[in-house]
């Protein structure tokens, strides 16, 4: 097989948040077929220093990489798109070096695919490519900034409704010239055939590493001290996703007044001021944390309240996995394959989200069985290798080993 130039908006490496998960797999499944050569941002330097760790990991068979500092803020990126009729997604991301350096790996490399993960990465494609190209949007993107929209006020609801309305344009014309586009589940795919028409539109899941997220792995577990008193509810996520945040804050003002007694914890990184301010007697906001698995491996139910989602909430699989009762919302469970009741709770408003925590909690058996269900459906349906497996024809339509 010919090479692969990829393409994405972060470095994919380490895979310890939700879009580098993703990037991460699909890098390395590529890598296995053949060399891949990577053209991506960080988001400082600290983020451009995992790219040696990115060359260990997949054990020589990275090709030649770019790996760009982003440093344009988004007020500047902003001016941009206004002056330039563009969205802010794209100026934000824009840099002619690395436009200069997909150009010339295009000219000088036996490059066969264009990968592009993101759609901000579409830009730097060539109009007059004639590798293959296939764009991983993931999510529908336009679609989220419209919700921001249908939700917002004042001067946010006009942004976002512009940024939704440019970015719907740009992601129509980038599929009408991609070979194939994917998203993260059939429910998104599905969502972008019927705004656009087009056919070459396919879903390509994201999976779990159900090796590591495994409840009887080895990692350090949580003191009587650390875990704290009481039932523990634990969300797990970026904290400075403005999706997380809204509902943490929602879940701790209106859902834990009626769950009495138990204890909430926000885990993950960057959290919000917002977020920050939640911290109280009933509710702890960790920052950062060396394994979550330890918070996991720890928590009574794990909570997953999301108004706005799209796609699959990786929060969500990794809890299954680690044989946890979760309790979702439909936006949060869309996309997962599996079924209310036996594999993870779904509930929808206050009062029926805690009726569900507080069921789980005083029927701790119910609980258990719930989460070794779920853990053993993450097993069975969810592996990488698995979800992955379509890849190599998508890659090499051609190729009848890709397709065995």
């Amino acid at each position: 097989m010919r090479d692969i130039l990829f393409l994405a908006h972060r470095i994919p490496f380490p895979p310890d948040r939700g879009d580098k998960i993703r990037s991460w797999h699909l890098l390395k499944q590529l890598a296995s077929m053949a060399r891949v050569h990577l053209a991506c941002f960080a988001d400082d330097e600290a983020d451009a220093a995992h790219l040696a760790g990115l060359r260990e990991a997949l054990g020589g068979r990275l090709g030649v990489a770019h790996v760009e500092v982003r440093r344009r803020g988004k007020a500047q990126a902003g001016a941009m798109a206004l002056l330039s009729g563009r969205p802010v997604s794209l100026t934000l991301f824009d840099s002619e070096a690395l436009r200069a350096f997909v150009a010339s790996k295009l000219e000088e490399t036996d490059v066969g695919t264009v990968f592009a993960f993101s759609g901000q990465m579409a830009q730097f494609v060539p109009p007059a490519l004639t590798q293959r190209f296939i764009m991983d949007f993931g999510d529908v993107d336009s679609a989220k900034f419209a919700q921001y929209a249908d939700e917002g006020r004042g001067p946010m609801r006009w942004i976002n409704r512009r940024e939704g309305d440019r970015l719907a344009a740009f992601e129509q014309a980038t599929a009408a010239r991609a070979d194939l586009s994917l998203f993260v589940s059939e429910a998104e795919a599905a969502l972008f055939r019927a705004r656009t028409g087009l056919p070459n539109v396919a879903a390509l899941s994201n999976g779990i590493d159900v090796e590591v997220f495994d409840p009887e792995a080895e990692f350090e577990r949580l003191s009587a001290a650390q875990r704290g008193k009481g039932p523990l509810l634990l969300f797990t996520g970026q904290m400075d996703y403005p999706p997380n945040a809204d509902a943490v804050a929602w879940l701790a003002r209106e859902v834990l007044p009626l769950v009495p007694e138990a204890h909430f914890v926000i885990a993950g990184r960057a959290p919000l001021p917002a977020v920050r301010a939640l911290a109280g007697e009933r509710v702890t906001v960790t920052g950062g944390v060396a394994d979550m698995r330890s918070w996991l491996a720890a928590a009574d139910v794990v909570v997953a309240p999301l108004k706005l989602a799209r796609g699959i909430q990786n929060k969500v699989l990794e809890a299954m996995a680690m044989a946890r009762p979760v309790v979702a919302s439909p936006a949060a469970f869309e996309g997962i394959e599996a079924e209310p009741g036996r594999h993870l709770l779904v509930a929808d408003g206050a009062e029926a989200t805690a009726e569900a925590i507080n069921g789980l909690l005083a029927d701790p058996a119910r609980a258990a069985s719930i989460g070794a269900a779920a853990r053993k459906e993450m097993v069975r349906t969810y592996r990488w290798d698995a979800r992955l497996a379509p890849l190599g024809q998508m890659v090499d339509p051609a190729d009848k080993r890709a397709a065995a």
